[in-house]
């Protein structure tokens, strides 16, 4: 077997690996700028949050509909955009911090999602919510990814200026145009929207894996906001590709392969790369003068 059978084989002779790949290709475009701005503005474990929001109202969704995709996307972004909102509510009107407020409804949603599916489904049901299976994605589940990635990068396009304004200097937008909140909004939105398109594929567990690991390990690479955008994006494209190829070849579960790769893809960014990296910072301070 060559090295070309090895690599691009299973792509090219089954279907289920060339529509997970294309699965992952889409994520990657619409989740890389997404978990960059995420990473950006401190706000990783509230997209780690929003994640486990999305599980109840897919739970309902699939007690009213199965395993329906349009049932189970609605009702996750429904229970996503609940969650982001009451958040926003709480921060606002009480001293508490937004981070604390996430933490608690994502807490609130994971206990009521799983105890939904548990009384109405059985384990495998819990298990595919919690994990998904992306080589199960079907045309209709691309469809949604791809059209979720589509909506998130002319969204973005559209409000990239102010957005950027807020991730360092939320107090000027408002004092400017008071569209601050807004955009936040928004930007929420886009979060929640990705993460229902990513559940179906990775599950409400893992679907925010492929978001911030890939933008945490860009941040070790390079260093404008944009290029960070297209190599947070490579880099999760990378890591579906790579994360396909070990499920296959060693009868691994493609999920968590897929984010493991990206967890080793960070690892050694932390360790050998070219921006504030272990390796750089250890070659200052050899180098810096005593």
């Amino acid at each position: 077997m060559t090295l070309y059978d090895l690599v691009f084989g299973p792509f090219a002779e089954f279907g289920f690996m060339r529509r997970a790949l294309v699965g992952c290709m889409a994520l990657a475009l619409g989740g890389g700028p997404v978990g960059t701005l995420l990473v950006l503005r401190r706000m990783s474990l509230m997209g780690d949050a929003l994640s486990h929001a999305v599980l109840p109202g897919a739970a309902l969704g699939f007690i009213f509909g199965g395993l329906s995709l349009p049932a189970m996307s609605t009702g996750g972004a429904a229970a996503g955009l609940a969650v982001a909102l009451l958040s926003g509510l709480v921060t606002r009107l009480t001293p508490l911090r937004e981070d604390a407020s996430f933490a608690a409804f994502y807490l609130i949603s994971l206990a009521l999602g799983v105890l939904l599916v548990s009384t109405h489904g059985s384990n495998l049901d819990l298990l595919h919510l919690l994990f998904g299976s992306i080589l199960s994605v079907n045309d209709t589940a691309l469809i949604l990814i791809g059209v979720v990635a589509t909506i998130t990068l002319l969204t973005l396009a559209a409000i990239w200026r102010p957005l950027v304004v807020e991730c360092f200097d939320p107090g000027f937008l408002r004092a400017v145009d008071g569209r601050g909140g807004l955009v936040h909004t928004i930007f929420l939105a886009l979060v929640v929207l990705n993460l229902v398109a990513g559940f179906q594929a990775l599950g409400t567990l893992m679907a925010v894996g492929l978001m911030m690991l890939p933008a945490a390990a860009a941040r070790f690479w390079v260093r404008e906001l944009c290029t960070l955008s297209a190599a947070s994006s490579a880099l999760g494209f990378a890591s579906g590709f790579l994360g396909l190829l070990l499920s296959y070849h060693l009868d691994l579960p493609s999920g968590p392969s897929i984010v493991l790769v990206a967890g080793i893809a960070y690892v050694i960014s932390v360790l050998v790369g070219p921006r504030a990296s272990l390796r750089t910072l250890r070659l200052r301070r050899r180098w810096s003068p005593s």
